[in-house]
């Protein structure tokens, strides 16, 4: 038995949905038929046969903005631990921040996270090369065929890695030949909001003051600044975890393979408003902070009308006592990627998106914009990156069941309308029903551009 038989799925793909079986064989998607019971004849001692009936299959979701922590931090998260919660949410390939330590700023340090990867990894993998002041030759070096993208932090979430070089930042738009992904906040605009608000209600300021801190009008400053400097010199821009809705104004609804300027929204910022921090606290802390309900809506609709281009996470596991403290000192960021899929497919629920929009935005978008290939998509010869989800059993998200090392959730305590009963990854059941195959390890992922 050397291949898969998925029968009588739901298939949602590619805008539409049918009922239809696929075989897979030798990591890829073989055949894909429609109809019920279409393939009952075929050989079944041959493939590991799942009765999907009543359950919905879909690719494999692409992370495209993950921190998993490792190295340097992996008290609180590494890439063994992060990559199982993100198979068990049906996300089959991530693209990993470099705010480790050491940074990955560096082609040494960069490979060394790949050989880690290839060691202990449960899902695909790929690394951003990060930009610094002083790194532009290195950047230059890189094999861009073999990595997502530069991430250049327009802002001072990571510490020393703010590129605030007005020649870096020349350099870096007008020579790197691949995405440019921009974490963009004014650090000039937050601090004169801090010492405002410190000036007039103290130094312990609630988390109810993290949007007013970091603020719509701080991301809009960083994220035109730019779009300015991406239509100045040509480069390839995509802006990650949009979080106003005077941000969605830089962007336009162009069919993505055209577009030059890209726009990423996280699950936490369509989910979540300021009105949800008196529940939540510090839990729903992150960078860019999460904003007004009209922002939100303003997302949302971005979404639905293509001028946000992809669904990430931004997952940045941190222990729960950093996240302890006020609006200064506690940590921003936490663990999303294992309910990632689950929050959108609730929000389809609902009728905020389709279920063929959360499909698009979470595996095909993904897979277009970084020229990934043989990924995203449910087709003949590509990967077998699947998922299987069942819409009529809801999950609960408790202690017992959170995978992220960090070992705390948002969600806890939420219950979702649907689960996820099977991963399939380069051909194999990595994830089913709780179970892990432990001996499994992901592939690195190729671009082509």
């Amino acid at each position: 038995m050397n291949g898969i038989l998925i029968k009588n799925a739901l298939i949602i793909n590619e805008g539409k949905r049918f009922v239809g079986s696929v075989t897979v064989r030798d990591e890829k998607i073989e055949r894909i038929v429609a109809g019920k019971n279409a393939l009952n004849g075929l050989e079944e001692k041959e493939y590991r046969v799942i009765d999907a009936d009543g359950l919905w299959l879909v690719p494999g979701c692409i992370d495209d903005q993950v921190h998993f922590r490792e190295p340097g931090l992996t008290y609180k998260a590494d890439i063994a631990s992060e990559s199982r919660a993100a198979a068990a949410g049906g996300v089959t390939s991530f693209m990993d921040m470099p705010n480790t330590k050491p940074q990955t700023v560096t082609l040494e340090a960069l490979k060394w996270k790949y050989d880690r990867a290839a060691e202990v990894s449960a899902a695909n993998y790929a690394f951003y090369l990060g930009a610094t002041n002083d790194n532009a030759d290195e950047l230059r070096k890189a094999d861009y065929g073999r990595i997502c993208g530069v991430k250049v932090f327009m802002g001072s979430s990571t510490g020393n890695m703010l590129v605030d070089d007005k020649e870096t930042l020349k350099r870096i738009f007008s020579e790197v030949p691949a995405i440019i992904a921009v974490h963009a906040e004014k650090e000039e605009i937050i601090k004169r909001n801090r010492e405002y608000y410190t000036g007039r209600f103290g130094k312990d300021l609630p988390v109810m003051f993290h949007p007013l801190i970091r603020s719509a009008e701080a991301c809009y400053a960083s994220s035109s600044e730019a779009v300015e400097l991406a239509v100045k010199y040509g480069a390839r821009l995509h802006i990650l975890h949009l979080s106003t809705g005077k941000e969605v104004s830089l962007l336009d609804n162009a069919p993505l393979a055209g577009k030059r300027i890209t726009g990423e929204v996280c699950v936490h910022h369509l989910f979540f408003d300021d009105n949800d921090y008196a529940r939540y606290g510090n839990r729903i802390k992150w960078n860019p902070a999460i904003k007004s309900c009209g922002d939100r809506t303003a997302l949302i609709n971005a979404v639905n009308g293509n001028r946000i281009d992809i669904v990430a996470t931004d997952h940045a596991p941190h222990l729960l006592s950093e996240k302890e403290g006020n609006c200064l000192t506690a940590a921003s960021g936490g663990p999303l990627v294992q309910h990632s899929l689950l929050v959108m497919a609730e929000l389809a629920a609902k009728g905020v998106f389709s279920m063929e929009k959360v499909v698009e935005k979470m595996a095909h978008a993904p897979a277009v914009l970084f020229g990934v290939e043989k990924r995203g998509f449910i087709r003949e010869g590509y990967y077998a990156d699947l998922v299987l989800l069942n819409p009529d059993k809801p999950y609960t998200v408790t202690r017992e069941n959170i995978l992220s090392k960090c070992g705390w959730s948002p969600f806890e305590g939420h219950k979702f309308p649907c689960s996820v009963t099977t991963t399939v990854i380069n051909g194999t059941v990595v994830y089913d029903n709780g179970s892990f195959n432990s001996s499994f390890r992901g592939k690195p992922l190729s671009f082509k551009r």
